[in-house]
């Protein structure tokens, strides 16, 4: 698979190729840029923050890991003896989960899945941001029921990012003609490789519980961090 454009891909190709120290830059709209250790991408369960643990221990059935990156999540569940495929759109990612024994591994974007159904879809790393902003949510979550059984569930992590507007006096900050404050715009470097600007969205839960009972899902919070991050768990209605 050829790796064009793909910083993630890339960088974790050469993190398995010895190059311990590789970062990603992160750059947004929102702070100064940012980087990425892709050792962090390979984490062990003995490395995950309490949020995921607890997401690995929710899912079951047939589990579909989005955006499965360097498939450390994908390769938990598997040693747990579920039936867990990874997707992801980077080629180098799905390269990476192919050689580290991942059995099933689809290089796909999500929104072009069908035909299979699931019982758990699984969005990690703030991985509900895909849908980019809040009309990409209620797209997301109409398709997202097609790849669902019924009472499949979809057990996601997001973040409010309100804090990051707050002023010294600890009044907020907002620009009301930006549209909604947790859509965000941001691009990837490694060395050659560049995603070019995209959307993603940190979605605060109250309004994903609003989008989620619209199309139909229950909404119910497992999980919150210190800084406004959440797992939340959406399920559709048993048959």
């Amino acid at each position: 698979m050829a790796m064009i454009n793909d910083p993630v891909g890339a960088a974790i190709q050469d993190f398995m190729a010895g190059n311990r120290k590789a970062r990603i830059v992160v750059e947004s709209n929102l702070t100064e840029d940012d980087e990425i250790e892709v050792a962090y991408l390979f984490r062990t369960p003995e490395q995950m923050p309490e949020l995921e643990l607890l997401a690995l221990e929710k899912c079951r059935g047939r589990v579909l890991d989005v955006g499965a990156g360097a498939g450390c999540h994908s390769l938990a569940l598997q040693e747990r003896g579920l039936d867990v495929t990874a997707v992801d759109l980077s080629a180098g990612a799905v390269q990476a989960m192919r050689a580290q024994g991942i059995k099933q591994v689809v290089q796909q974007d999500i929104f072009h899945l069908s035909g299979q159904r699931y019982d758990t879809l699984l969005l990690l790393m703030n991985g509900v941001g895909i849908a980019g902003d809040l009309e990409g949510l209620e797209h997301f979550l109409e398709h997202t029921r097609t790849l669902l059984n019924p009472g499949g569930q979809i057990l996601l992590e997001s973040s409010d990012i309100l804090y990051m507007f707050e002023e010294e006096d600890g009044s907020v900050l907002l620009d009301l003609n930006a549209g909604y404050y947790g859509e965000v715009m941001y691009n990837m470097r490694y060395k050659q490789h560049q995603t070019g600007e995209f959307k993603w969205l940190f979605i605060d839960p109250a309004i994903l519980e609003d989008y989620a009972t619209a199309q139909g899902y229950t909404f119910e919070q497992l999980y919150e961090g210190e800084f406004g991050n959440y797992l939340a768990r959406l399920a559709l209605p048993k048959a």
